[in-house]
Order: C-alpha cells, then sequence, then structure tokens
C-alpha cells in the first residue's frame, strides 16, 4: 500500500461553521495541529463501560475455574468492540466533518455500543448473542451510512473506495447471523472466519486508493484509549482491592497485590508512551499491521484489570483456582502486553541487541514470576518497573555517548 495521494484544495481545512449539513469530503494528512474532538474522546468513554463488563465477565469466569471459555468469550465480545471502535476511528480521521447529521450518526454509534455492552453477560453465560449481534449491527450500519454518504460526496477511485467500505461493512454484518443461527460448538469457527473478513476489508477497500488519514491524530486516537483502559484497569483493581479488605480485614495480604498491580499499569503506560509511534505511520501497509495489533495491546490491558480483580478475589478466598492459575491471570497478559507494544512500537526504535532484549526478556521474566505463589504479582510489578528504569539508562547512556537523541525505554 503506499501513502494517501494529496488530497483536493480545501480538503485538509478543519470543519468549520459553515453549516449545520455539509458534504463529507476527506480531511488532508498536511493539516496542523489536528486533535482528537470532543465528540471522539466521548465516544472513547462510552466505549470503555463495554470493555468494563467484558472484563467483569471474565473475572467471573476466570474465578469459577472456567478460564478457557472466559478467554474464548472475552475474546470474541472485545473483537466486536475493538473493530467498531478501530473503524470508526480510521474513518474520522479521514473524514469528520463535524456536521450536525456526522454527530447524530456518531451518537447512534455509541447508542450501539451500549446496547452491545447490556448483552455481553448473557453472551458469556448462556452464549447468548442477540443483543450483542444486535448492538454491533447499529454500529455497523452507521458506519456504512458515513461511508455512503462520504462516497456521494467523492468521485472517482475515491468514490469506489467508500462503496467497497459500505459494502464490506453491510455483508460482514449480515455473516454475522451465524452467530444467531449455527450450533454452539461451531460458533468459535464461524467467528474466526467472520473477523478474517471483517479485517480484509479494510486492505480490500484501499487497494487503488487510501483514505486521507492523519498519522499523528490516529497515534493520539490509539494512545488516548490506551489511556483510558489502562484507567479503567487501575479502576477495577482499586475496586477489587476495596472490597477484599472491607470484606475480610486482609491488608496484609492484598496490599502487594495493589503494590504491585500499580507497578505494572505504570510502567504499561511509560513503555507506550515513551517513543512518539506517528513517524512510523507512513503507508497503509504500516498502519494495517499496527492498528490491527493494537486487538492484542487493548485486550490485554483490559485483561490486567481482570487478573488483578481475579488476584484480589482468591487471596481473599472468594475465587475456586489456585493461587498459580490467579498469578497467571495477571502475568500472562502482562506479558503479552509488552510483547505486543515492543512489536508494533519499540523495536521500530532501538539501536543495539541490547536495547531490543529489554522487553522481550522483562516478559519471560514476568512469566517466571507466575510461579512465586503470593508475591507474584509484587514480583511482576517490580520487574516491570526494573525495566523501565533499564531502558531509560540504556537510553542516557547511548546519548551521552552519541550526543544525540537517545531511542528511549520501552
Amino acid at each position: 500500500m503506499t501513502s494517501s495521494p494529496t488530497p483536493p484544495p480545501g480538503a485538509s481545512r478543519p470543519p468549520g461553521s459553515q453549516g449545520a449539513l455539509r458534504r463529507l469530503r476527506a480531511r488532508g494528512r498536511d493539516e496542523a495541529h489536528r486533535t482528537a474532538s470532543p465528540l471522539e474522546l466521548f465516544f472513547d468513554l462510552c466505549f470503555v463501560v463495554a470493555v468494563a463488563q467484558a472484563g467483569i465477565e471474565l473475572v467471573h469466569s476466570v474465578a469459577e475455574g472456567h478460564a478457557g471459555q472466559g478467554i474464548l468469550d472475552y475474546a470474541m465480545v472485545f473483537f466486536a468492540l475493538w473493530w467498531a471502535w478501530m473503524n470508526f476511528t480510521w474513518f474520522a480521521s479521514a473524514y469528520d466533518n463535524d456536521d450536525v447529521l456526522y454527530r447524530v450518526v456518531t451518537l447512534v454509534q455509541i447508542a450501539g455500543v451500549l446496547v452491545l455492552a447490556a448483552g455481553v453477560s448473557r453472551a458469556f453465560e448462556d452464549h447468548e448473542y442477540l443483543v450483542v449481534w444486535l448492538g454491533y449491527a447499529i454500529m455497523r450500519v452507521a458506519m456504512a451510512a458515513q461511508w455512503l454518504r462520504a462516497a456521494r460526496a467523492a468521485g472517482g477511485p475515491e468514490r469506489t473506495t467508500a462503496l467497497r467500505y459500505a459494502g464490506g461493512v453491510l455483508a460482514c454484518q449480515v455473516g454475522w447471523l451465524g452467530l444467531l443461527l449455527l450450533p454452539e460448538g461451531a460458533r468459535p469457527w464461524w467467528f474466526l472466519v467472520m473477523a478474517l473478513l471483517e479485517m480484509c476489508v479494510p486492505p480490500f477497500a484501499e487497494r487503488d486508493h487510501s483514505t486521507s488519514w492523519h498519522p499523528r491524530h490516529v497515534a493520539e486516537r490509539y494512545g488516548l484509549f490506551t489511556i483510558i483502559v489502562l484507567g479503567e484497569t487501575i479502576a477495577a483493581a482499586t475496586i477489587a482491592v476495596k472490597s477484599g479488605i472491607d470484606e475480610n480485614d486482609a491488608l496484609g495480604e492484598l496490599l502487594p497485590i495493589a503494590a504491585g498491580g500499580l507497578l505494572v499499569i505504570f510502567a504499561a503506560w511509560w513503555i507506550y508512551f515513551v517513543v512518539p509511534i506517528h513517524g512510523h505511520l507512513r503507508t497503509n501497509r504500516q498502519a494495517f499491521l499496527w492498528g490491527y495489533g493494537h486487538y492484542l495491546v487493548f485486550a490485554s490491558a483490559a485483561a490486567i484489570g481482570a487478573g488483578l480483580e481475579v488476584a484480589v478475589e482468591q487471596t481473599a478466598g472468594k475465587a475456586h483456582i489456585s493461587t498459580l492459575a490467579a498469578s497467571a491471570a495477571v502475568t500472562l497478559p502482562t506479558a503479552l502486553y509488552l510483547l505486543t507494544v515492543w512489536a508494533l512500537h519499540s523495536r521500530h526504535f532501538k539501536r543495539g541487541i541490547t536495547q531490543q532484549l529489554v522487553l522481550p526478556t522483562t516478559a519471560l521474566l514476568v512469566i517466571c514470576c507466575t510461579f512465586l505463589g503470593h508475591w507474584a504479582v509484587f514480583a511482576a510489578g517490580v520487574v516491570c518497573a526494573l525495566s523501565v528504569a533499564a531502558g531509560e539508562t540504556l537510553a542516557t547512556r547511548l546519548t551521552a555517548r552519541e550526543g544525540g537523541p537517545a531511542m528511549r525505554a520501552g
């Protein structure tokens, strides 16, 4: 894939106040000071409501000893949330004109994610996906409407791209009916097929013409959603610790989990934001790999919070699992997060084998912490904190040696 062609004259101007309804024209990549809008921030916050619901159900599944089924259900529900969020994010980066109709259709998408959130518990407990499918359908039909509106205002290859997007979105939505009609045992396989088809829509739609997404804006949007997910993780863990202390007066046992969890989340934030990734997003190929990879970043970040809740419940005697399983609920998603952020971000900014090995080694050590019993979470937090310190130390030494900007930790 190549980078986006130069937009038509005037396309790079930010949305203004030229009327309640305006043609949905492409914005330009050369647009200065492009930042997330209040509507996009509101969109993210509402999505995190559904992410939190999925996390709660994951905690219940793991705590009851049904980790395998819980992880499968979590992966399926989280994909619907992540994919709908991601599609809107890239569309908004290229076409957001902030007129009345654009806002209304976006609010419809928000309503869809709230409907989906209402069906999360039934999807986990009864494997009933009707409400989840309905919420996802609301979001996707609204997204297709946005693409059709963009097609109406465009011509040539740009119009073809928009129509391909709209057609692909609607066709896949019909395909998701399989989750309602197929036998329960076939649904995970059908989910895999449909997820792959969904991810094929953007490369197919943009094979002849790339949308004019804004690299800095997209990187900011992903970063903001990462912050919100990590914040939800802290909130969930805090509530779990408070509950454990109130009900069991187990401050001594829970304090290491709380401290370790906080160190893990602080390190997760540090590692993600230490490098300016927008400079790496130059072509559609780079952007698709980076954007798709964030399924694992977001899912693992949210799962860390669920794992901390599981660890608290196990320590308080409310979870029917072993200490080893409870520890793994924290260390495994932490290791996955570290490896994914390294693959998507950090490795592009490292010099030398020592810097390249910091995060993979940290992930391996975090997994080893799983076997440290009740101190596993605290040890994992210390390892993550030491990883940040090591990365910063290596970066500082490189700066002193070369006399230039360093490739920093993370």
